[in-house]
């Protein structure tokens, strides 16, 4: 199917967005679950976790660039690059979530050699998949549908595999991803929308790894993106000390999850309408100051205040859809203005992922030591102020920051007008 052939109807782009839900499905799990998981059942402390997180984090962050680098010129489809990073991403989830008994030194090395082979496998084909979106439609009023799709389908799997972890534990959690990452993987590649020119047919220079940042609007994109990535990492990385030992609520916390994403699930379409009325900067900007206005109350909670940070998480996860919608349309947008669609997609997103795992790295690496410096150990009961204020308060600041970068960044010239222009013109 040629995207350039017809229009991207919804179950077209159903069959693409699909593969965002096991790829979601791993990403809880590396983002949320991971820290306390090695906390509990293996030897290692918080500052050890926090350091093997940090470096795998770091080394995925250079791996992407790499890989997106990589890609851009070696004349492989998206579709053949999915297909290969399958069986990696069976290989890693399982070796992360079901290592052996060992010496705390084997189990370090275990920890972050699973890391990083699911930080690899995950690159790949999150580089693939993202760019294979991006390259499907420059129309304004198309690829923040796109996006939308299939981050809608990778809250889906947020959900999925919460709920799964609550009731069925990492067994269950295990056997639902490999179901759905081979039933997705086959769909994407067998009925998915292929662009209408293939990001692949002519390779690109080997400097093309440097092209993005030669684009002063995706440098503004890109500070945005890691000052407002640190932000959302923080209470993720921390999201289960807080709901168990601060709130007393750990036997809620897949719930909280839950209504989290489901709420952001929901605001989908209200992004997308938003977007298109508003632009897709002015909207982000919204919800980045929605989210800081709502989150800052976490603080204020105290033990057993179940209705309350349910609350916090329904709210906090309607801005939550704008974070995952609008910045993959708004990159989109950039590299359609730029000249760039339908041949280096890959070596933006690669950039773009390194940003993601930078901010990531930069929440383990920073956040779980400095708790640790300041006498928090997580079910002892000590540090639980600095807990607090790394997981409310940080983030709060930080959003205000992005979305300052955001109001002055120079966006929305090339991503509303010039955009429009050029898809009425063809």
């Amino acid at each position: 199917m040629n995207a350039g052939a017809s229009a991207l109807s919804l179950p077209a782009l159903f069959h693409y967005g699909l593969f965002g839900l096991p790829l979601a499905m791993l990403a809880l799990p590396i983002y949320i679950y991971v820290a306390p998981f090695y906390a509990q059942r293996s030897s290692l402390d918080l500052a050890q976790i926090g350091a093997v997180l940090l470096a795998a984090r770091i080394a995925a962050a250079f791996i992407d660039p790499a890989l997106g680098a990589w890609m851009a010129r070696g004349g492989r489809s998206y579709a053949v690059l999915i297909a290969a990073s399958l069986p990696l991403l069976l290989l890693g989830f399982g070796a992360l979530f079901h290592p052996p008994v060992m010496p705390q030194a084997a189990t370090v090395a275990w920890f972050l050699a699973a890391l990083l082979l699911v930080y690899a496998a995950y690159g790949l084909a999150g580089i693939a998949h993202q760019s294979w979106g991006a390259a499907l439609s420059q129309a304004h009023a198309q690829r923040a549908r796109v996006a939308a799709v299939r981050e809608g389908c990778g809250l889906l799997g947020v959900i999925l595999a919460a709920g799964l972890t609550s009731v069925f534990g990492y067994d269950g959690l295990s056997l639902a991803f490999a179901v759905c990452l081979l039933a997705a993987g086959a769909l994407l590649l067998a009925r998915a929308p292929r662009p209408a020119v293939s990001g692949v047919t002519s390779a690109a220079p080997r400097s093309g790894w440097r092209l993005p940042f030669r684009q002063r609007a995706f440098r503004w994109l890109f500070a945005v993106l890691l000052v407002n990535g640190v932000a959302a990492a923080i209470p993720a990385t921390l999201f289960l000390f807080f709901a168990g030992d601060y709130l007393r609520l750990g036997h809620y916390a897949g719930p909280f999850l839950i209504v989290y994403f489901c709420a952001a699930a929901a605001s989908m379409p209200l992004w997308v309408a938003l977007a298109r009325r508003f632009g897709e900067a002015r909207a982000w900007g919204g919800a980045m100051l929605l989210a800081a206005s709502v989150f800052v109350w976490a603080y204020g909670l105290g033990a057993g205040a179940a209705w309350g940070f349910a609350g916090i998480c329904l709210l906090s996860g309607l801005a939550l859809g704008a974070d995952l919608a609008l910045p993959p349309a708004l990159l989109a947008g950039l590299i359609g203005a730029a000249g760039h669609a339908g041949r280096h997609e890959a070596a933006y997103f690669g950039w773009w992922n390194w940003g993601v795992q930078m901010s990531l790295a930069l929440a383990a690496g920073i956040a779980l030591p400095l708790l640790a410096w300041l006498g928090y150990v997580p079910e002892h009961g000590g540090g639980l102020p600095a807990l607090a204020a790394a997981y409310a308060l940080l983030p709060c600041a930080l959003k205000l920051l992005a979305a300052l970068l955001l109001w002055r960044a120079p966006l929305q010239h090339i991503y509303s007008d010039h955009l429009e222009n050029r898809a009425c013109a063809s």
